[in-house]
């Protein structure tokens, strides 16, 4: 065989490749991939998000056959064609409120009902994020899906960011779900900031017991309630409360346990890469994704102090004092925001326990940040 059809062979089967199809944008979000998979694997930051989100974007980055393609010529479409239609069809984000519904005690806000008004004011994080995106040149539909971040609530901002800014669903989704696993490290000096040692050292009174029943009217009472004043709320809040009614009823034990573990993980898995499969380099590499990051932390500082403060205020009227610190499990990252409150408190006094009451909050913020969604999908969904 003589050199020329040696070469000509060795081109044959270079050309079979796809190392010939990677573009210097791959190479960049290969490194993104990298901080990814080593933020969720050796730090353990929101591990069972980011991996799949992580391993999604590195399959977007590869020159693949079969995986993401649309049907062409009644030829069927790649796998993931499919199954990010359950991100297009808004099915994931509720199907993991079910989940969360199923995970989530809202005991501690039915004993001390006052704490939602914790959760209440840490939706200021998600509008003054809206109005700071408005100024810097996105468009409202675009800021509303920013502003979500503040609420820290993955699932909410996917679905929000689906209905009204989808071509910012990669950096959003990430921004949220990167900041949500780095609460205990934004959240902590605004706290302390904020608050004097005294303050920190309150001690609340016990919360009194919840019955089934007040559980599952309150369940009950808040599907009606959201769903009469923001309808466009009701897939978020109809699958968040039917996951607790479920937990709470005593006599769907086998829903409830696949709701709280084969629901929520296979949705897990498959949300995580259908977000992570969007991210492209020709479309994270963007100026706009810096900005999404940089609103994203401001979301989740202005959330927090405004939690925080609240609690400050509602103590010039109250004989029983809050700890304010509690205020800041206002976000919705549950429990985390919950137990940086609770560590906190301990740093201040070893003796004082606060987690069951920033529960409260916390919960509170699940359902604040869902309504809040639903209202900007009114407005802006057009």
């Amino acid at each position: 065989m003589d050199g020329t059809a040696s070469g000509s062979k060795l081109e044959q089967l270079w050309n079979l490749t796809a190392i010939p199809d990677v573009t210097w944008q791959m190479g960049v979000m290969w490194i993104v991939v990298a901080v990814l998979f080593y933020l969720a694997v050796y730090k353990k930051f929101e591990p069972l998000l980011l991996i799949p989100i992580a391993f999604g974007a590195l399959l977007a980055n590869l020159p693949t056959e079969g995986l993401i393609n649309a049907p062409v010529n009644g030829e069927a479409g790649g796998l993931y064609y499919y199954i990010s239609m359950g991100v297009k069809l808004e099915i994931f984000p509720p199907l993991i409120f079910l989940g969360v519904g199923a995970l989530t005690d809202f005991g501690p806000l039915i004993a001390n009902p006052r704490t939602l008004l914790l959760g209440a004011a840490a939706q200021f994080g998600v509008f003054a994020t809206f109005f700071g995106a408005t100024m810097i040149g996105f468009s409202p539909q675009e800021a509303s899906a920013i502003g979500i971040i503040g609420g820290a609530d993955g699932p909410t901002s996917i679905f929000l960011a689906n209905k009204l800014a989808p071509d910012l669903l990669a950096p959003i989704a990430v921004a949220a779900y990167s900041y949500m696993a780095l609460v205990p490290m934004i959240q902590p000096p605004i706290m302390r900031a904020l608050t004097t040692k005294a303050e920190r050292k309150i001690r609340m009174q016990s919360l009194r017991p919840v019955s089934r029943l007040e559980k599952l009217v309150f369940a009950g009472m808040v599907t009606v309630v959201v769903i009469l004043l923001v309808p466009a709320a009701s897939a978020l809040i109809g699958m968040l409360m039917l996951g607790n009614f479920l937990r709470e009823s005593g006599v769907t034990e086998r829903l409830t346990k696949a709701a709280q573990n084969e629901v929520i993980n296979v949705t897990t898995i498959f949300l995580g890469t259908s977000v992570g499969i969007t991210m492209t380099g020709e479309r994270f590499l963007d100026a706009s994704t810096l900005k999404i990051l940089g609103l994203g932390v401001i979301a989740f500082g202005v959330a927090t102090a405004a939690g925080v403060l609240m609690a400050k205020l509602m103590n010039l009227f109250s004989k029983n004092k809050i700890n304010p610190l509690i205020g800041s499990a206002g976000v919705s990252a549950v429990p985390m925001a919950a137990r940086v409150s609770h560590n906190e408190g301990q740093k201040a006094d070893p003796n004082n326990y606060l987690l069951m009451h920033a529960m409260g909050p916390n919960v509170a913020g699940v359902i604040g940040t869902a309504v809040v969604a639903g209202y900007f999908i009114a407005w802006f969904g057009g």
